[in-house]
């Protein structure tokens, strides 16, 4: 009885053994099944993301070929409405904006800039001092503005720098002015430019917050033209009314724009870019240039 009770006792062990190795290799095999499904799914990703991004780049090329299209009345009109295309299953959406239509803050008027901070809100006098801000950024020398800042101005304010004095590089420099901040210049940045070249707009072009810089225009005001503008087509159209004046300006506009494409896969995947370019042969051969370029930020 003895023995028995032992063999027992030993396949007992064995059985509890056996059970605790098949638990042990469950939890083994369970666990590479999880990493490779992990690893497979941050592939897809990749690949998801990569696939979408060359689909938005590719809607940019299709922007650039439109935009040279010599048939005016087939050309794509660069007042930021949008565009579609589908490529690969894929649905592109495009938007391009000359950048005529924007306000050069190189360029423009001290009138032009406060309305522009005007059209934020602010009173004319707090509009009047960032315009003769931006002024005194800009200009090359260190004579201080009536509400303006110089040297002397930031480093009361504790900056560590003092005015440029010279034009500006980029657009997203204007947030380096005294008192313009992050979510300022975040409203501002669809209506500025510094590649146009111009002192005024061309509001053939031109997007809301920089037809509300001009004197006497509402923010309904810019809706409505924006609005009725986008049901145009051709170049050679006149324009509808803005406010209470006639515009009668044609569509003539620059060479340089805007283009912010939106690449969205059939499995909702998507890609955004929004590039500033430069139309002209360079000499690599390509028939525009990039003057700005960021890309998967919100549009």
């Amino acid at each position: 009885m003895g023995r028995i009770a032992s063999v027992r006792k030993q396949k007992g062990i064995a059985l509890i053994l056996v059970l605790w190795v098949t638990v042990l290799l469950t939890v083994i095999a369970s666990s590479f099944a999880l990493s490779a499904r992990t690893e497979a799914t941050q592939a897809r990703m990749i690949f998801d993301t990569t696939k979408a991004r060359y689909l938005a780049e590719a809607g940019m090329h299709r922007a650039v070929y439109e935009l040279r299209n010599p048939d005016p009345e087939a050309r794509w009109i660069a007042d930021g409405r949008k565009y579609e295309m589908e490529l690969e299953e894929t649905k592109i959406e495009i938007y391009i904006t000359d950048e005529t239509g924007k306000i050069d803050i190189n360029l423009a008027s001290a009138e032009l800039l406060v309305g522009l901070f005007a059209s934020l809100g602010m009173s004319e006098d707090e509009a009047m001092s960032y315009a003769e801000k931006v002024i005194d950024w800009r200009d090359n020398d260190d004579i201080k503005g009536l509400d303006g800042a110089e040297d002397d101005d930031y480093e009361a304010e504790g900056y560590p720098y003092g005015a440029k004095d010279a034009l500006f590089d980029t657009v997203p420099e204007l947030q380096q002015v005294m008192g313009i901040n992050y979510d300022m210049y975040r409203q501002l940045e669809p209506a500025i430019t510094v590649y146009s070249g111009n002192r005024d707009i061309n509001i053939a072009y031109a997007p809301e917050q920089a037809l509300m810089a001009m004197p006497g225009i509402e923010r309904e005001d810019a809706r409505a033209f924006i609005e009725e503008r986008s049901q145009m087509e051709g170049l050679d159209r006149e324009l509808p009314m803005l406010g209470d004046e006639q515009s009668g300006a044609t569509r003539g506009g620059g060479v340089a724009f805007s283009i912010k494409t939106k690449a969205t896969l059939s499995n909702g995947h998507w890609a955004e870019m929004d590039a500033t370019i430069r139309l002209g042969g360079t000499v690599n051969g390509r028939p525009f240039r990039v003057l700005r370029w960021r890309d998967n930020e919100h549009l």
